[in-house]
């Protein structure tokens, strides 16, 4: 008796198995632009926001980032003179990992 021992022997008897290179869709797309095939388009989707949502991506009011402690930055570094807050970061990385071993509860 053979036993099939290749890991792809249970994958493939599960949920229809791994896709081969020829079932995939870019796969065939490719097999069919190469033979000169048309190919449907794919639809596009309509996306819709809330008033809400649109609102309040709008006139937040607050910049995302400040555009010349950027520019100084950038020339700190360029001339090597920029320096590090190891501190700080330690800090903000120990408060970042708390918030999620709480999971976000105040």
């Amino acid at each position: 008796m053979k036993v099939d021992s290749s890991p792809d022997s249970y994958i493939g008897s599960v949920a229809g198995g791994p896709q081969k290179a020829a079932d995939k869709p870019a796969a065939s797309a490719e097999l069919a632009a190469a033979a000169g095939t048309p190919t449907a388009k794919p639809q596009g989707v309509t996306v819709t926001l809330s008033p809400s949502t649109v609102s309040a991506m709008g006139s937040g009011g607050s910049e995302v980032f400040n555009s010349e402690k950027v520019e100084a930055m950038k020339q700190a570094i360029a001339s090597g003179s920029f320096q590090v807050n190891a501190e700080a970061i330690a800090d903000k990385m120990l408060a970042n990992a708390a918030e999620m071993l709480n999971g976000g509860r105040a």
